[in-house]
């Protein structure tokens, strides 16, 4: 059976999007990735500062961002224009050939409107299905991909999306061509024992283990919805993921954590 070609999937939060320095040395390392990759970024924090800019109130339900008309304007702008664009720029800067998405562009995410009962959370997607095809010949012809969290419903309709869900579902799109590895960067080291001490790194971190940090609080609140992904991406297929600081994409032994089954 012959070996499938190495596909890396990184996702960056806001904290690294939201300063200039930590954003060109996170690029600048993005760059010298070697293989096949894809990069997903959100940028809560520019939004929302957008948004009170504009005279706009930003809402959450349980860390949650509803999003309602204008909200949803400003998602676009900001994710899918503002921070999109400059990634993107970045990158040719340094000789990566990156081409900026959204899941509307060449119909690469597919999404429908959020259904809950207990909270209607406005234009917000779950994703429905990937592009994966387009995805291929892209990155054969050597293109960097580059998906904001904005996705579509097919009738016209954009969506604020989930980025850490963007970049699951983007891994195990990929599976059946690459042998995938997904990357979370984010603030911390890891996923931490102990949310006071930032070297409480859980190097690895199994579902059983997770189960019981869980069922004692001891992990909690946003980090929830990032492990689930985690466990959804490893249970289809994706090969390793990783939750650590943007310096984890560097080469050599960076302490972050590794999700395992």
């Amino acid at each position: 059976m012959e070996n499938k070609p190495k596909l890396t999937v990184v996702k960056i939060g806001g904290n690294v999007i939201d300063s200039e320095p930590a954003l060109k040395t996170f690029l600048k390392d993005f760059s010298a990735l070697n293989g096949y990759k894809i990069l997903v970024h959100g940028g809560g924090k520019i939004a929302t500062k957008t948004a009170e800019g504009l005279g706009i109130t930003p809402v959450f339900y349980e860390g949650r961002r509803i999003t309602d008309k204008p909200m949803l304007d400003v998602a676009v702008m900001t994710y899918a224009g503002l921070i999109n664009k400059d990634i993107t720029a970045q990158l040719q800067a340094l000789q990566n050939n990156a081409l900026g998405f959204t899941g509307a562009d060449g119909n690469m995410i597919l999404s429908e409107k959020r259904k809950n009962a207990a909270i209607d959370f406005g234009w917000v997607g779950d994703i429905v299905s990937v592009n994966h095809e387009l995805v291929k010949v892209l990155l054969q012809q050597n293109v960097v991909p580059v998906f904001c969290a904005i996705t579509h419903n097919g009738n016209g309709q954009l969506l604020n999306t989930n980025a850490d869900t963007i970049a699951s579902a983007l891994a195990v799109a990929c599976c059946n061509d690459f042998d995938v590895n997904l990357l979370y960067c984010f603030e911390k080291k890891g996923v931490l024992s102990n949310t006071d001490d930032d070297d409480s790194i859980i190097k690895n971190l199994n579902f059983s283990k997770y189960s019981q940090l869980r069922e004692e609080k001891v992990i909690h609140s946003g980090m929830l919805p990032k492990l689930e992904n985690c466990y959804d991406a490893l249970n289809k297929g994706v090969s390793a993921v990783y939750i650590g600081s943007p310096e984890m994409i560097k080469q050599g032994e960076i302490t972050c954590t590794q999700v395992s089954l």
